[in-house]
């Protein structure tokens, strides 16, 4: 019975030092080095982006140059399929506007503005890192404690600002992207901590109830940057549109 418990304390302890190496190559922390889980919140463009005009000249010269070498149909079979599907019903289509109330009213609030962009949520509150009693604005986050993975991590801190995860959708299992932070308040005393970006998106809504947080906003890739100077460079880099 003693032989078989020391056995099976031999090999845990073999199993724990190959592990190790592989964990500290990955990136990993083995010690008590914090990291923190964000989420990159982020709503999709729900109408067409402008076409670019350089982009609509070169479809309109493509479209004139194919029109020269296409099939042509005799008139009788043109007139037969014009008069197809004619009838006593008819459908106005009015686009729906690109230019909302608030675009013109510049409400960050809401997720309807900026329609043909990606809209991403910074919260202004406490978070970690940040000098204690100072607000700061900051991506939904949350310091990883005994989480399966950091994706539930994630999951949870999400969850913890808009109270439900039916209309998010996390993309993959794996961070878009890390940092190493120095946090600000007394740097020689404190120690660098790990920020792990994931991406959720939002899906068939139009507003959540934002909590645990002083303020919110919903901002395209290039106001984001503005609220990290310090950050702008990676994060544009992350960050694709």
């Amino acid at each position: 019975m003693h032989t078989s418990c020391l056995i099976v304390f031999l090999s845990e302890r073999m199993r724990m030092s190959l592990i190790r190496p592989l964990l500290a190559r990955r990136g990993f922390s083995t010690s008590t080095e914090k990291l923190v889980a964000s989420v990159l919140f982020e709503r999709l463009p729900v109408v067409i982006p402008k076409v670019d005009p350089v982009v609509y000249a070169f479809q309109e010269f493509s479209f004139r140059w194919r029109q020269q070498f296409q099939r042509r149909y005799p008139d009788e079979f043109l007139d037969k399929s014009n008069a197809r599907g004619k009838g006593d019903y008819q459908i106005d289509y009015v686009p729906a506007p690109r230019i909302t109330e608030a675009d013109k009213t510049n409400d960050r609030k809401s997720l309807q503005r900026a329609l043909d962009r990606r809209l991403y949520l910074l919260l202004f509150g406490d978070t970690y890192g940040a000098p204690s009693g100072k607000p700061v604005w900051h991506f939904p986050e949350k310091v990883y404690e005994s989480e399966e993975t950091m994706r539930k991590c994630a999951e949870t801190a999400l969850k913890s600002i808009i109270g439900d995860l039916s209309h998010t959708y996390f993309v993959g299992n794996a961070p878009m992207g890390h940092m190493v932070v120095q946090p600000t308040e007394d740097p020689s005393k404190s120690t660098p901590f790990k920020r792990f970006f994931f991406k959720s998106q939002v899906i068939a809504k139009n507003k959540f109830n934002i909590g645990k947080c002083e303020d919110f906003v919903w901002v395209t890739k290039d106001e984001l940057l503005e609220y990290f100077p310090e950050q702008a460079e990676y994060l544009n880099k992350m960050i694709l549109s």
